[in-house]
Parts: C-alpha cells; structure tokens; sequence
C-alpha cells in the first residue's frame, strides 16, 4: 500500500506459537521457491540492546533458525540463511549471498528498539523508491543502513537504454510482488500479536535494494 494515513493498530491475542504453512503447490519452473532469511547485525555489531543486555544480533539468529526450520518442513519452499552464527556480514554481501543462490524472496529480520520503552509489535517494510512512508520508517531506515553497496544486474544487452527498460520492468515486477507478499506476512503477523501498522511501511533499506528479489 502506498497510503501514508495512520492506519488503525490491530491487537488480536496469541494463538500460536508460530504460523502455520497451509499446503502449497510446487512451483512448475523451479520447483521449490528459496527464501533467503537474512538475521540482521552479527559480530561486532549487536544491534538493539534491550535493557537487560539483550542484544538484538542473537534474538534474530534465534528467529532466522526456527524459521529456517519451518519453512525447510514444507515441500514447496526452501529456505537459507546468510548468517548461521555470530558474525558481522556488510549489508552488500548479504545481498549478494541472496543473488548468488538465485533465491526468490529475501527477509531481512530485525527485532529493534525505539526512541520509547513502550513500543512494542511487529511491522512489515518494502523498498521505497521515494523514501519512507513515516516518520518511524525514516527513522528505522537511518538507523540500519550502514551502507548502500549493492551489486548491480547484468542484462544480455550493450544498448543502455534496453538494458533500463529492462530494469525497470524487472523492479517493477519484485515491487508488486513484494506489495502483496508483505501484505500476507502481515495478516499472518497480525494473528499472532500486536502490529505497529496495519499496512506494509516502505523504506530504503539497503537490503531490500536487489531489483531482481
């Protein structure tokens, strides 16, 4: 959604402990579809930390792993990570793990912490072509992109402007379906506990930046 409004927070209680896959087709092309479950910070990089001492790099390993169990469970998506353990990968190179598994989506997890104690609740973000969508997006984006070194696409053609059509095309197509994939994610979400929004937010998250995942 591309609507900057405040939109209504929806608050269900928890009914499971983790989503459930219903079944699903194999894709006829590829066979299975492969997610890229990328655990954010790692290393010398801790992330958020809570005010115990919790730090932001282990809590989403933990994610990434449980999901990654999960999702290789079904018989229709496989999943990868681009860190099993503590150590810092350059937001680039995450991406280019993703690219050099062709993999079909790319979730980046982070669990981060806010300007107030209070907040608390799940969001979904997309790449923003034109910047974030509020204030919290804008903010959020600042505070993770380190840097914004993503590798480009290669097309089989010397014409430049045959090789932008072809990129816009290619961007086009991964926005509308990433619209509609954070959409789901966050209905699922949204049955497990609290949402910061009930719209997918938008911002420019070097990660979210491959125009081809």
């Amino acid at each position: 959604s591309s609507k900057t409004s405040v939109a209504t927070v929806i608050s269900n209680p928890r009914t499971l402990p983790h989503p459930e896959f219903r079944a699903m087709p194999k894709t006829s092309a590829k066979g299975k579809i492969l997610v890229m479950l990328d655990p954010g910070h790692g290393g010398e990089d801790p992330g958020a930390v809570g005010p115990t001492g919790t730090k932001e790099k282990h809590v989403v390993l933990d994610i990434g792993k449980h999901l990654y169990d999960l999702i290789n469970q079904t018989d229709y998506m496989a999943a990868k990570l681009t860190r099993a353990d503590d150590v810092f990968i350059p937001l680039g190179a995450r991406v280019a793990i993703a690219r050099r598994a062709k993999a079909d989506i790319f979730v980046s997890i982070h669990a981060d912490a806010f300007t107030t104690p209070e907040a608390k609740g799940s969001s979904v973000f997309m790449l923003s072509d034109r910047g974030a969508s509020s204030s919290f997006a804008r903010w959020l984006a600042k505070t993770q992109n380190n840097s914004d070194l993503i590798g480009g696409m290669s097309f089989k053609s010397k014409d430049r402007v045959v090789s932008k059509v072809l990129l816009d095309m290619t961007q086009t197509w991964t926005h509308n379906k990433s619209d509609k994939l954070g959409q789901i994610l966050l209905a699922n979400l949204g049955n497990i506990g609290k949402l910061h929004n009930g719209h997918v937010e938008k911002a420019a998250f070097a990660v979210l930046k491959a125009p081809d995942i």
